[in-house]
């Protein structure tokens, strides 16, 4: 229905808001010319005398009379305009609304996430906790266990760990990269597998952003990278993750150190190797390198360096490093290397605990 007005009344409360106004600008007007100011009133000064219109307008009671179809078609189009300019002000009104919500979600969930890291203590008492599950050594250099399943012979001069490393960059990638641990309250997830999880947030990519963390808080770049190699599919995982490690190398040239990080394949839920270090419980770490390459006594040295200083700081946090017929990558780099964090019984939380561990001992070699 079209409202319309008497052109009288509009008249009427036109003048009796508008003859105020424009006395009120003559007299700006005038000041500012007494002032050698010549520019005109800005903007700021204009925004309530409209505002002042519009809320007057706004407030006229519009009554139908005796108007001629031109006069009411001229009303029509006025009053659509207001219409609109009052939709489009409360849209934008809505529109920052929105816009400030889907903002406070954001940092709420960025908070949530956010990886807080605090700087491993050293002397504290170190426990292993009995896993049921004995372990094996075939060698043994400075306390430091091996377990050689590889045909390779090792001697005094293969093990001494007398290697310079660069540690001033750190490649973290994860040929499998949805392993995943035992869910608890905090950290309870859909699986998509055994002990697997497409989620990032709950999968061993998880433990690398807490190791990614750490060793930045000693100033260590670390470039980590968490592309799915073993899903959808499992088989190829270590062609396709090759490639990762190959193109973060090449944008990171001279990088020494490139970590494998993974979970224990073992998918029984009672096997958790774990250690006590003070007050809080960390799932055990190890060492595997693979021999079916030139690189491998290099690797071997890194480890044996990385495993003796940890037997120093925290005993007990490394379990016996096993040596394979195998490449694995590693052949990309002296320090390269598969570490694994725990088995499907530890937790994802024991698994993070760990990290600041092992990133300060990386920071002491």
């Amino acid at each position: 229905m079209i409202k319309v007005f008497r052109i009288k009344d509009l008249i009427k409360y036109f003048l009796r808001v508008l003859i105020p106004i424009v006395v009120l600008l003559i007299i700006l007007q005038t000041f500012s010319k007494q002032k050698n100011n010549s520019q005109s009133i800005s903007l700021k000064t204009q925004k309530p005398l409209i505002g002042c219109i519009s809320d007057t307008i706004a407030q006229i009671n519009i009554v139908n009379g005796n108007t001629t179809n031109e006069e009411r078609k001229t009303r029509f189009i006025f009053l659509s305009e207001l219409d609109i300019m009052e939709n489009l002000k409360e849209n934008l009104e809505n529109n920052i609304e929105e816009e400030n919500d889907v903002q406070n979600e954001i940092e709420e969930k960025s908070e949530e996430n956010k990886i807080t890291v605090e700087e491993a203590k050293t002397g504290l008492k170190t426990e292993v906790i009995d896993s049921g599950v004995a372990t094996r050594s075939t060698n043994e250099y400075h306390g430091v266990q091996i377990n050689n399943t590889s045909d390779k012979e090792l001697n005094e001069d293969i093990l001494t760990p007398n290697i310079d490393i660069n540690k001033s960059n750190v490649i973290i990638y994860h040929t499998h990269t949805c392993e995943s641990y035992t869910p608890t309250e905090q950290f309870n997830y859909e699986a998509s597998g055994n002990y697997r999880s497409i989620d990032l947030n709950f999968s061993v990519a998880r433990v690398g952003d807490e190791l990614d963390a750490a060793l930045g808080t000693y100033g260590i770049n670390v470039i980590h990278d968490k592309t799915y190699h073993d899903y959808p599919a499992y088989n190829g995982s270590y062609s396709r993750s090759l490639i990762t490690a190959q193109n973060a190398l090449n944008n990171n040239q001279g990088t020494d150190i490139i970590i494998d990080l993974h979970r224990d394949a073992i998918a029984d839920p009672n096997y958790a190797p774990k250690v006590k270090i003070g007050e809080e419980y960390a799932s055990q770490l190890m060492f595997v390198i693979g021999v079916n390459h030139d690189n491998w006594n290099q690797n071997l040295k890194f480890a044996v360096k990385v495993m003796e200083k940890a037997n120093e700081l925290y005993p007990g946090l490394f379990k016996p490093l096993i040596l394979r017929n195998a490449e694995y990558n590693q052949h990309l780099a002296k320090g390269g290397c598969i570490i694994e964090v725990g088995a499907t019984g530890n937790t994802l939380e024991e698994s993070m605990n760990s990290m600041k561990y092992l990133a300060k001992v990386i920071s002491e070699i």
